[in-house]
């Protein structure tokens, strides 16, 4: 048989294995993987690693912040940039605004995406209002339709309430889908933040301070609390504490159905990045922030060893560092007044590649696991995260001897800074197919605005462990 396409002679890496051999595409799909297989096109990925197209489950992209500013990128500049950087899929956010029906949400979310996006995509619902009109009919139809992953906060003045967020929670378990919470106690917060402008510490260093980490401590508890008594699959988004892991750890070990992730800047920063001159520590701003050495050392611990993390995603946050951006509020901006997340897109891979295969001595598929064939799994990805023949044909071959340092601004977004210039790293994206078409290869993008297409979620592996206290069951159907 003649294939569409074949990679010849690479290192075909997956979450479980690793072998040379030739791998067919057929279709836009994963034919076969064996020896001497005959294509139309043929590849040559001799001294190659051959990868699945990384998978990024938590990205920010043309949306509001909740202090009113517009994020950088579009979906045509933030996926280019993914895409440059050996990502195929990406989640990002179908952000409700207050009083705003959901269905309008994903509506708006949809037509931008459908217009500018270059790599296939799904939405996380972020939910900031269930007194919005038809917010119940409106969410169960909407997951029902393969939107399956809500995203809830518990600080900022997007916040639910405690008593909102089991009403999600209930919802979400009725009708099949992950509850996503950004766990900071608010209260914490805006407590520690009023004594800091008080008293005159306002610099960016001193965001790092606003944030406790008991702040994080704290919320993760709840929300865990709050999925085992309903007994609701929770992701924890960006974990950055021990405090939080051993929590995870120890909820795991319950039965609790609790999945967490965390983030390149928390895995290889600490918060010495906002120590700068000025406010050039705005770029580094980003919440939770940046931690301590011993916070980087377990989460790697976490990541690979005792199972605490599931997953590593960027928090794609774009921000300009000037007066569309970060300094909005001028150059005098305090630290509250700062937009906060940092560009992740397209540095994630590559960053994870050198520091987990070459700085950790990581195995490759331990990279493909946390970085494609997890996020798939656990969101639902259908086709995604793998190369198993009729998975979809997202593939990325790696050189993993090319090294090159970052500049100062050499990213393929629209944020004009890059967080990790002078860094040096090994290992890079060579060629990446998206269901088979070639949209990157040799530093040139090939891809066009609009052809990443939606990614159906018809259901997802994580589900309620079994049933609940008799007295919750109660209250569950007593709610519908």
């Amino acid at each position: 048989m003649t294939h569409d396409l074949v990679i010849r002679g690479g290192t075909i890496v997956t979450a479980t294995r690793s072998l040379t051999a030739d791998l067919a595409v057929s279709g836009g799909k994963v034919a076969q993987i064996g020896q001497d297989l005959r294509g139309t096109r043929v590849m040559d990925a001799t001294d190659r690693m051959v990868m699945p197209g990384g998978v990024d489950p938590h990205a920010h992209i043309e949306q509001m912040s909740g202090m009113g500013q517009w994020n950088a990128d579009t979906f045509e500049t933030a996926t280019l940039s993914a895409a440059m950087g050996g990502t195929t899929s990406v989640i990002s956010f179908a952000a409700q605004a207050k009083g705003q029906r959901l269905r309008d949400v994903v509506g708006d979310y949809s037509a931008r995406a459908e217009r500018g996006a270059m790599i296939d995509h799904a939405f996380h619902l972020t939910v900031t209002d269930t007194g919005a009109e038809a917010f119940d009919t409106d969410l169960a139809g909407l997951i029902a339709a393969g939107h399956r992953s809500l995203k809830l906060f518990t600080t900022y003045n997007i916040a639910l309430g405690d008593a909102d967020i089991l009403h999600v929670m209930a919802l979400a378990r009725r009708h099949g889908a992950l509850v996503c919470v950004h766990a900071e106690n608010d209260g914490l917060i805006q407590w520690t933040k009023k004594a800091l402008l008080a008293a005159g510490l306002d610099r960016p260093e001193h965001h790092a301070l606003s944030h406790p980490r008991m702040a994080e401590i704290e919320a993760v508890h709840r929300m865990i609390r709050f999925a085992e008594y309903l007994d609701q699959p929770v992701m924890l988004f960006h974990i950055s504490t021990i405090e939080a892991m051993a929590a995870i750890r120890e909820a795991r070990a319950r039965g609790v159905q609790v999945r967490a992730e965390t983030c390149p800047h928390y895995l290889l920063m600490t918060e010495e990045v906002l120590h700068r001159q000025g406010l050039d520590g705005a770029k580094w701003m980003c919440s939770p922030p940046q931690r301590h050495s011993a916070d980087k050392m377990a989460l790697w611990h976490g990541l690979t060893d005792d199972g605490s993390l599931d997953m590593i995603s960027s928090d794609h946050a774009p921000y300009r560092f000037d007066g569309t951006g970060k300094l909005a509020a001028g150059p005098g901006a305090r630290f509250d007044q700062i937009a906060n997340g940092l560009p992740g897109l397209e540095t994630r891979l590559p960053l994870l590649f050198d520091a987990m295969i070459h700085q950790h001595g990581l195995k490759p598929e331990t990279f493909v696991r946390l970085t494609a064939t997890a996020p798939a799994q656990i969101y639902g990805l259908q086709g995604k995260g793998d190369l198993s023949p009729g998975m979809d044909a997202d593939i990325v071959i790696w050189d993993p001897a090319r090294s090159m340092t970052y500049g100062d601004d050499d990213l393929h977004d629209n944020v004009g800074y890059n967080p990790w210039a002078g860094r040096r790293i090994t290992g890079l994206p060579e060629a990446v197919f998206l269901r088979g078409r070639l949209i990157v290869e040799a530093g040139r993008c090939l891809a066009t605005p609009g052809q990443g297409r939606w990614i159906d979620r018809p259901e997802l592996a994580t589900r309620p462990a079994g049933a609940p206290a008799h007295e919750v069951e109660v209250l569950l159907r007593a709610g519908q």
